[in-house]
């Protein structure tokens, strides 16, 4: 969806409203996730009815998603993103993984070369 087919997205101006009138003024989520935790969709319908975020985060999440993904697509803050993901949860639209740690993050050779990796892009 382009910006001029989202609603309150204004192709010069950006986003209408602000993120936290999304989630009705929540500032915190209800269940603590990172925002690298996968979000994937159960197929259920919800009873409730849906935001049009709320959609469209779900219609991201028929394979496994990262919040900060659904984040990105909705172009919104990663928080507002959290917030979305635990409305979906508690009408058992989604379920939430984890992310698997990939190895020690105190490994100090391997954030040596992950900083090195970065300068180098830079």
């Amino acid at each position: 969806m382009r910006a001029h087919e989202e609603p309150f997205v204004d192709e010069a101006a950006g986003r209408l409203v602000r993120p936290f009138t999304i989630c009705n003024g929540r500032t915190q989520p209800t269940i603590s996730m990172d925002m690298l935790s996968m979000v994937r969709a159960t197929g259920r319908v919800p009873r409730a009815h849906l935001e049009p975020e709320h959609s469209r985060a779900l219609r991201l999440c028929t394979e496994p998603t990262t919040v900060a993904e659904i984040a990105a697509h909705l172009r919104v803050p990663v928080v507002i993103a959290k917030i979305l993901v635990c409305d979906l949860i508690d009408c058992s639209a989604v379920t939430i993984r984890a992310p698997y740690p990939i190895s020690d993050p105190k490994n100090r050779s391997l954030l040596e070369k992950l900083l090195n990796g970065l300068q180098d892009r830079v």
